[in-house]
């Protein structure tokens, strides 16, 4: 890796990401084509398929001897292998994007040894850009085509607390949580099973969090833990050009991700199964193994 110009990678990224950011504002969701993939709530659209044939070829031009991997392109049975490989979700929140609600984002990561190493994450609606690189920090820029502090944007390093506090016990988390698009079998019933026990009291054997936000989107869920907005986020189902990007950003800001089923310290890039907590100065182990209890013996099942 010594060799990659990682700062030279994260700006293309960045010029990609607001280049596909100003297709996505000029695209009217009422008008353009919709479809579905696995069901009515796997939505595709023609601005999926269209920004990521723009991430494509721009990456491709700039870096063509580095492996790239899309979800509107992706084919069943592709793996990420150890290669430098840019992981590429063209709009995470489709359902967001197709209903006017503006938490939805580009997410653009790289990989290196299978490990997330680049990520950007933007969301054009807010002008939010959200970035880190390996050993160098995570920040988020606000503003930047909008002209805020000379067009260089409102940059704050992650997470935005100076002093976060540490985690005392799921009873005082925000945490982050999606349905999915498939709703039944094992995986919907170990879902549903957890959000139970998560929102239930204490006298009733749960654990009684502050609160299950769902915001539509796994680069925006992991960003926001990494900025400490979220104190936890578990997913289940999702794929590597979800969580890459926000992976990068999260761990640079401190934060850990391990394995959505319990026992699991170091999941792969593409387990489909995760749980990230913030960045404090204490209580990550502590809330992952309260975490893992709440999941008990329930096991979600995805295929890679």
């Amino acid at each position: 890796m010594a060799d990659l110009n990682l700062q030279e990678i994260r700006d293309t990224l960045i010029s990609v990401a607001h280049e596909a950011g100003r297709m996505i504002l000029s695209a009217n969701p009422t008008d353009i084509a919709t479809g579905t993939k696995l069901n009515s709530a796997d939505i595709v659209t023609e601005t999926d398929k269209a920004v990521e044939a723009l991430v494509s070829s721009r990456l491709s031009k700039a870096y063509p001897s580095f492996a790239f991997v899309g979800e509107e392109t992706y084919k069943p049975g592709v793996e990420v292998t150890a290669a430098p490989t840019f992981i590429v979700d063209p709009i995470d929140g489709t359902t967001n994007f197709v209903h006017n609600l503006p938490e939805a984002c580009i997410s653009l990561g790289f990989a290196v040894d299978r490990k997330p190493t680049v990520g950007v994450v933007y969301n054009p609606y807010q002008d939010k850009l959200y970035s880190a690189i390996r050993g160098q920090g995570a920040y988020v820029t606000i503003g930047a085509n909008w002209g805020l502090e000379g067009g260089k944007g409102r940059v704050s390093k992650l997470p935005l607390s100076k002093n976060p506090p540490p985690l005392n016990g799921l009873d005082t988390c925000l945490v982050a949580a999606e349905w999915g698009s498939s709703r039944d079998g094992i995986n919907y019933e170990v879902k549903t099973n957890v959000f139970k026990k998560l929102c239930a009291s204490k006298e009733t054997g749960g654990a009684m969090v502050h609160s299950i936000r769902s915001m539509g989107s796994a680069a925006l869920n992991l960003c926001a833990v990494a900025a400490g907005q979220l104190d936890a986020y578990w997913e289940g189902g999702c794929w590597a050009w979800d969580v890459c990007a926000g992976w990068a950003i999260l761990a640079e800001a401190g934060g850990i991700m391990v394995n959505g089923n319990p026992g699991d310290w170091e999941p792969k890039i593409d387990e489909r199964k995760y749980l990230a907590v913030r960045g404090a100065p204490s209580g990550q182990k502590e809330i992952v193994e309260e975490f893992w209890k709440v999941i008990g013996d329930g096991r979600m099942e995805y295929e890679s």
